[in-house]
């Protein structure tokens, strides 16, 4: 408690390297099934960013099924055995292929948009005069 990770310049968007941490503090065991995330305050704080930043972060581990969100109560960290079901019908296999396409697809423009932005706002030194 009261670890505060900031966010870094690196190019990547702030929201994604919440997300990465996040994951990583599922995957270490820091976070299990079942546990509450912390509030959208206590994120904003921990990670020193504004709302609009944690809620990005929390809407890819959404996409990604790792957090499921129940209103009033918070977010959640998901049982991953709860979310693999078994193989779906025949007939939900086309849509299922589908669905990993998109996923996938978005994911990647994730990517590239994070890859636009750092080489939109990073700024060179020599863009920059004084009095302007």
């Amino acid at each position: 408690e009261g670890r505060r990770t900031m966010v870094k310049r690196t190019g990547r968007p702030g929201y994604l390297q919440i997300a990465d941490d996040l994951r990583a503090q599922v995957a270490d065991g820091r976070l299990n099934p079942g546990d509450a995330l912390p509030s959208t305050a206590q994120l904003r704080e921990q990670y020193d960013v504004s709302a609009g930043v944690v809620k990005a972060a929390i809407s890819v581990l959404r996409t990604e099924g790792l957090v499921v969100g129940q209103q009033g109560k918070g977010v959640f960290i998901q049982d991953r055995d709860s979310v693999e079901s078994p193989a779906p019908p025949a007939e939900d296999g086309a849509l299922m292929e589908q669905l990993a396409e998109v996923l996938g697809a978005v994911r990647d423009l994730g990517e590239r948009v994070a890859r636009l932005e750092e080489s939109v706002f990073a700024e060179p030194p020599q863009a920059r005069r004084p009095g302007k």
